[in-house]
């Protein structure tokens, strides 16, 4: 154990995907968790050790009283987890070990608590190589059987587990997320997204989807149900494509689309979130056409920012959108584009859904999200 005094419980923290400079959606969610953990006063003598491979970044560096730095220096690209902090965990071993994101050591003296963000691995094989679905299978059914608590976004994850790993229930924690009310809000700057209009050259009005350019994502669907769309008589002025995110798997597939209508369809690839949310104010709506989620944290920054949402009626979707969106189902690309141009030629439609989007979004916080997360972590 730590050799300090007066320390009355210890909880160590993998924030090695929060300190990433380019964040995604798991990196993103332990980033925000561990910025609103710091908020929460400890007892005397409690103490939170954050580890990474790396120095910490920007604002994850500022830590507050009773709040350590371990760096876990590591000349590999992987196996950091299996190797490097499983041996600084078995020597100096926390009270609690929290994983927010990736996988449990191997060996682990301490209470172990992991948040299971989905099982798509399970569910979409094809989009996994081999070697994938084999170290997600085993870091998944490892979690399963050895962590003491397992944190999930929503209740669909929840059952999941359930059903793919036959989980104890009473092991599951459900704790949504939350999102970044400091720049995710209804605080528009119209010069600000003309500015950004123009550096990428792009043209009002126009459609919105924020995410990796994968086969889970459902592009190539959405793409075709655009197409579709774009050659039916809608009597409006037509909006244009925006998709950001990296490239995923099967993007060869998707680039192919994509050049098929490539003066109406902007590619941007990934950005910072300081230029995302001026993308959110602009857009007419913002589509989610995903097959499978755990949560869908986009949703949540969407709705914040007053921008209508259209998405898909598959995995935690429908649970994290509720009564605040337009939903289709995302294999059947007429449908896609019947709810497309439904919200084009109902004028109403974009006020009625930006409305109950923030209104939706009232009882999501990362705050709630902190909260909940250390009840767990101080009674594991």
């Amino acid at each position: 154990m730590f050799q300090c005094l007066n320390v009355t419980m210890i909880i160590g923290i993998d924030a090695s995907r929060a300190n990433k400079k380019n964040k995604t959606g798991v990196e993103w969610y332990s980033y925000y968790l561990i910025q609103a953990l710091k908020k929460i006063p400890l007892k005397p003598g409690d103490k939170f050790v954050l580890y990474s491979r790396d120095k910490l970044k920007g604002d994850l560096s500022h830590l507050p009283n009773n709040w350590q730095s371990k760096i876990l220096s590591w000349p590999f690209k992987y196996i950091w987890t299996h190797i490097r902090l499983c041996w600084e965990i078995f020597f100096n071993p926390p009270d609690v070990l929290f994983i927010p994101a990736h996988a449990l050591p191997i060996f682990c003296r301490s209470k172990k608590v992991i948040t299971v963000h989905d099982l798509g691995f399970k569910r979409f094989k094809k989009v996994y190589s081999f070697s994938q679905r084999i170290y997600a299978y085993f870091v998944h059914w490892w979690a399963s059987k050895k962590a003491d608590k397992i944190i999930v976004p929503s209740d669909f994850t929840k059952e999941e587990l359930i059903q793919l790993y036959h989980t104890k229930e009473e092991k599951i924690r459900v704790i949504h997320e939350g999102y970044d009310k400091e720049r995710f809000n209804l605080n528009e700057n119209k010069g600000k997204i003309n500015k950004l209009l123009k550096k990428y050259k792009i043209k009002k009005p126009y459609f919105l989807f924020v995410g990796r350019l994968e086969k889970k994502k459902n592009i190539i669907n959405l793409i075709k149900a655009y197409s579709m769309l774009f050659n039916s008589e809608i009597k409006t002025s037509f909006p244009r494509l925006v998709l950001i995110g990296k490239p995923g798997f099967n993007y060869q597939e998707i680039a192919s689309e994509i050049e098929k209508l490539k003066p109406l369809i902007y590619q941007i690839g990934y950005i910072q979130t300081d230029e995302l949310v001026h993308f959110y104010h602009g857009a007419e709506a913002f589509i989610f056409p995903s097959l499978y989620e755990g949560f869908g944290l986009p949703i949540l920054e969407a709705m914040a920012c007053g921008t209508p949402v259209i998405i898909s009626n598959a995995g935690s979707i429908p649970e994290v959108g509720n009564k605040a969106a337009l939903y289709f189902n995302p294999n059947k690309i007429e449908e896609i584009t019947s709810t497309l141009k439904d919200f084009l030629t109902d004028k109403s439609l974009k006020y009625q859904l930006r409305e109950k989007g923030l209104k939706n979004i009232k009882k999501y916080s990362w705050q709630k999200c902190a909260q909940e997360t250390m009840e767990v972590l101080l009674t594991v």
